[in-house]
């Protein structure tokens, strides 16, 4: 019986690009529209707040990065168990590994958003928050807070939903939200004149919408067969779900290190340029946000793959791996080209998009965007490369992948390059690490896809 179900299944037959595009296109639409939520944020808060309010949401992002974090262990954890244990033939154990990772979404959800409110002063002292950016720092993460169980179950719980097959209805979940919020913005902002806390509001009102509707596809439209006794934790099943997980945690984590970082970094050698403190911090979190587009492309190409990988090689088709895999290579390769000429042609228009600022703010940001970004266009290898070797099984190698450019490679970079070359050294240190990252990760992907037979 098991065997048939395999057969039966498209992951097992259909082909290659017509998999990619309908996984992946949904996956990519949800991680747009979860960047949406920041960058529709960024956009009204700029226009009417001002550069502080920017500066805020900037503070604010490690939170939004350590929720995603968690989301992706146990929403990637999960759903690749899944995806290797179906295309085993073991059903059951398949299902209890998601009702194991529902559970512990909404738990760490819970927990976290806990932590922050009670913890809201220091951990924004933390994150590099400056005298004048804290009252509006305050406001926005002190709202937002009351999102994050609904954010971390939106965000984790889709992974378990396009592992269930049903790309469509997870897009829905993320696009819903967004929608919600896009229209929400501008009413609190400029209707209600309630300035940054609209916006916290706003993002907090389309979190718990697409969060409801990710509880209602478990309950009323899921495929696979799950009980509530499923939905107990076991310690087996939140190990199997934590060792594939990991690798994206901990580029997230990664992640939320590099912008405490950079953000304390930015205060302190900012305090000696012509810029000053704030504008740094302001210009960095717009091209954050920007840089997120991209990043959501890419992330998502390697999610809506997932499945197809993890898939395959559990029912040992390693060909149609190998091919899925060389496909997403040159979709990433494709996009960050074309980001790369719109980051070092377009700058300035881009950060206009996000409000006004002196010159001394544009000329900031038109230099970060083309030395920072001067290698965009590898910088989809690596996340894309990681999420690979997760789905197959090897989450040592996706861990130890995963950790390259963030934080082997960046970490140490933004630490001694300015030191030698005040704030500019921020900016030179992307592109090496950038360029590093995905040789390492290249090197590690035809070492796999060799050893297959």
């Amino acid at each position: 019986m098991s065997e048939i179900k395999r057969e039966g299944n498209p992951l097992a037959s259909e082909r290659i690009g017509k998999l990619i595009a309908k996984f992946a296109i949904p996956a990519i639409i949800s991680m747009l529209v979860s960047s949406l939520y920041n960058i529709v944020d960024q956009i009204f808060i700029g226009q009417g707040v001002g550069m502080l309010g920017n500066a805020a949401t900037n503070i604010a992002f490690p939170v939004s990065i350590i929720c995603t974090a968690t989301a992706l262990l146990l929403g990637i954890g999960s759903a690749s168990n899944y995806n290797l244990e179906s295309g085993a033939g073991n059903q059951e154990e398949a299902c209890r590994i998601v009702g194991t990772g529902l559970t512990m979404l909404v738990f760490c959800g819970t927990v976290i958003a806990g932590i922050v409110l009670m913890f809201l002063n220091p951990l924004l002292k933390i994150f590099g928050v400056t005298p004048e950016v804290l009252p509006y720092a305050q406001d926005y993460t002190g709202i937002t807070a009351w999102g994050i169980p609904f954010l971390i179950l939106t965000t984790g719980g889709n992974h378990l939903i396009r592992a269930d097959r049903s790309p469509a209805y997870s897009m829905t979940c993320m696009l819903t939200g967004a929608i919600l919020n896009t229209i929400l913005d501008p009413l609190f902002i400029f209707g209600f004149h309630l300035g940054i806390k609209g916006a916290a509001w706003a993002t907090v009102i389309g979190q718990v919408v697409s969060g409801l509707l990710v509880i209602l596809y478990f309950c009323r439209f899921r495929k696979l067969q799950m009980t509530k006794e499923m939905l107990r934790p076991k310690g087996r099943y939140l190990k199997m779900i934590a060792s594939l997980g990991v690798a994206s945690c901990i580029n997230q984590i990664s992640m939320a290190a590099v912008q405490i970082t950079m953000n304390n970094t930015l205060r302190y050698y900012g305090a000696a340029s012509v810029y000053g403190t704030d504008i740094p911090l302001a210009c960095v979190g717009v091209i954050s946000k920007v840089n997120m587009v991209f990043m959501a492309i890419c992330i998502g190409t390697s999610q809506g793959c997932q499945p197809i990988w993890g898939f395959n090689y559990g029912a040992g088709s390693y060909a149609r791996v190998k091919e899925t895999y060389y496909k997403a290579f040159r979709i990433s390769l494709v996009i960050g080209i074309l980001f790369f000429l719109c980051f070092q042609f377009f700058p300035r228009q881009l950060v206009g998009i996000f409000g006004t600022g002196s010159e001394e703010y544009f000329r900031f940001a038109e230099r970060y965007f083309r030395i920072f970004m001067f290698l965009t266009f590898l910088n989809g290898i690596q996340p894309m490369s990681s999420g690979f070797f997760t789905s197959i099984g090897k989450a040592k190698l996706g861990i130890a992948v995963s950790l390259t450019r963030q934080v082997v490679f960046l970490l140490p970079l933004i630490l001694i390059f300015p030191i030698f070359m005040g704030i500019d050294g921020v900016m030179y240190a992307g592109p090496i690490a950038d360029g590093a990252a995905a040789l390492v990760a290249i090197i590690c992907a035809v070492r796999e896809i060799r050893g297959m037979s």
